[in-house]
Order: structure tokens, then C-alpha cells, then sequence
């Protein structure tokens, strides 16, 4: 049997942008789809947390360390700057896998930098 199984995802992140008039996708900050494994063109699953929307999109790569989370396109009716969204990527494995697999979980702060990952410790805030 094959499963769907969560890949990667970024948590909580803030929408900086909703563009209407863009051909489609949402635009995700380069360095937080290295760290989470997204990949440019991979399809996203976006839930909105503040209004409680759930859209399917796909990634594109945003200016590296700018924070960027810009949801264009048809979907910009489904979020607005400032809302909360969490960015899910998911893959298909079979059981065995399954039964080992742990997905990247990246964690961010109000201003989309990252804060920590599943596998590291969170930052210090600066004194």
C-alpha cells in the first residue's frame, strides 16, 4: 500500500503579500525551501489559520533570508498580508518507509525568519 505522508511544512508563517493579478502559486522565501525541502514548482498545500482557508498551489522561489510568503493569483482571494498560514508539502511512500519517515517541521518567527527546525534546538531571542 502507498500512503500520503507529510514531507515538509513551515509553520505559522506570515503572508507578506497577496497578489491577485499574478499567474498563479505562492512565492516562499529560498532559504526557507532549502531548509524545509520544498522544492520550486512542488505542490503545496496552504492552510490559512487565521480564516481557516485551505488551498492547493505550488511553490516558487522567493529572494533568499527576505521573509517572503506572497500568495498570488486566484488564491490571494483565500489570504491577506498578515495572516497566518502553514505551508505543507506532502510525498507518497509505502509502509516500511512510512514507518520510519520524519518530516522537516520549520518554524518561524513574525517576520518569516526561522527560529528553529524539528532538528535543532530554537534560537535565542537577542538580548
Amino acid at each position: 500500500m502507498q500512503l500520503n505522508v507529510l514531507k515538509a511544512k513551515i509553520h505559522r508563517a506570515s503572508v507578506t503579500h497577496a497578489e491577485l493579478h499574478y499567474e498563479g502559486s505562492c512565492a516562499i522565501d529560498g532559504r526557507l525551501l532549502d531548509i524545509s525541502g520544498i522544492r520550486e514548482y512542488e505542490q503545496i498545500h496552504i492552510y490559512n489559520v487565521n480564516n481557516g482557508a485551505r488551498f492547493v498551489t505550488y511553490a516558487i522561489r522567493g529572494e533568499e533570508g527576505s521573509g517572503v510568503i506572497s500568495v498570488n493569483g486566484a488564491a490571494a482571494h483565500c489570504a491577506q498580508p498578515g495572516d497566518l498560514v502553514i505551508i505543507c508539502a506532502y510525498g507518497v511512500c509505502d509502509e516500511a518507509e512510512a514507518a520510519k519517515y520524519k518530516p522537516t517541521c520549520v518554524y518561524v518567527d513574525r517576520q518569516n525568519q526561522l527560529t528553529h527546525t524539528n532538528h535543532s534546538m530554537p534560537q535565542q531571542a537577542a538580548a
